[in-house]
């Protein structure tokens, strides 16, 4: 089967690691996974822009899909080539809802702009899917996509590391989230090393914010950053996340709100197991047990003296060997760019 992705790709955010692992499962199956377009040089996936050899598509609707005007010409003969029962729609930002606005984050500005995205999804497909076992719509899919690849795998090894914390990962609502990591780094900053935050927005407005009027998706609080001493770094592209991941003896796995209230995956929670670090998980036990296994509960941020689990990690990584092998199994097993490919398959013939 040949699949197209319908997506488009950033250097240094989004899914292109997470669509890798599918080219690369698709080939080890016999399929094929191509991203619709011409290649980028700095943006390494499989592009194709043959439409005419196409089994499915699938539509990857993540935040940047608001900037991509595209070739319209493109989309009419993908529309005209493909029949709607083999067009997928992965919503991976949960905006085929309702408004929903959560702690500060919110899918859609107002009703008419929710109203819209869900009449362009419906207008694709009747297959609208969404990276969570608990999706709120009924006719929407649980789907998780993203996934998990033993091939991204660094053997674990915590000596020498420069950082004792990384966030891999750019701002947009997701102060909250890390606040209430650094202000367990707070209560025991002298026996915390290096902090880093690497991304954009945490000391200062990315430049397209005022533009897209995106300036409270990027709440921050800099003069906090520079009194705990966190050094913000520039982003890296995709391809290199796990080995920056890889730096620190412990990397914060945290969810913007309304991806908390969706109970979505994200890629960041299956490249960070991968990473040569242990993963601090910021979720509710529930989702942690549900993807991750129940001896991730080990990993957990508690909600009691949580500092006491970072000077932990700190202090004794070696002592969360066992538990990230077990872990590493678990999503190898359960949440493979295979298994998520045969299922997606399964969606398209359905």
């Amino acid at each position: 089967m040949r699949l197209i992705f319908v997506y488009w790709a950033w250097e240094d955010q989004g899914s292109g690691l997470v669509i890798q692992g599918y080219t690369q499962a698709a080939r080890a199956l016999g399929h094929e996974v191509v991203v619709l377009g011409p290649p980028r040089p700095n943006i390494p996936l499989n592009y194709s822009r043959d439409l005419e050899s196409a089994d499915a598509v699938i539509f990857i609707f993540e935040w940047t899909v608001q900037l991509q005007y595209g070739d319209h010409l493109d989309l009419a003969r993908l529309v005209g080539r493909v029949p709607r029962c083999r067009r997928v729609v992965l919503d991976g930002d949960g905006n085929y809802n309702d408004v929903i606005s959560f702690e500060g984050d919110y899918n859609h500005r107002d009703s008419a702009a929710s109203r819209c995205w869900i009449e362009l999804c419906d207008s694709l497909s009747d297959k609208i899917c969404q990276p969570t076992l608990h999706p709120l719509r009924p006719n929407v899919r649980p789907f998780l996509f993203y996934a998990y690849n033993p091939t991204w795998e660094v053997p674990l090894d915590f000596r020498a590391k420069e950082y004792d914390m990384l966030y891999i990962g750019h701002c947009k609502f997701r102060w909250h989230p890390m606040c209430r990591v650094l202000r367990a780094i707070e209560l025991v900053r002298e026996e915390v090393g290096r902090v880093g935050l690497v991304g954009v927005g945490w000391d200062s407005l990315p430049w397209w914010a005022a533009p897209m009027q995106l300036e409270d998706s990027y709440l921050s609080d800099p003069a906090y950053l520079r009194k705990l001493g966190v050094e913000v770094l520039p982003p890296v592209p995709f391809e290199q996340v796990i080995s920056w991941m890889s730096k620190a003896v412990f990397n914060p796995v945290i969810s913007r709100p309304t991806f908390t209230y969706f109970q979505f995956v994200t890629p960041r929670m299956f490249e960070t197991p991968a990473a040569n670090t242990i993963p601090l998980l910021g979720l509710d036990d529930a989702h942690i047990e549900e993807i991750y296994g129940q001896p991730a509960l080990e990993l957990a941020l508690p909600a009691d003296n949580p500092q006491e689990k970072i000077l932990d990690m700190v202090r004794r990584p070696e002592y969360y060997l066992d538990v990230l092998t077990q872990v590493r199994r678990h999503l190898a097993e359960k949440h493979s760019h295979a298994a998520r490919l045969q299922e997606l398959i399964e969606i398209i013939e359905s």
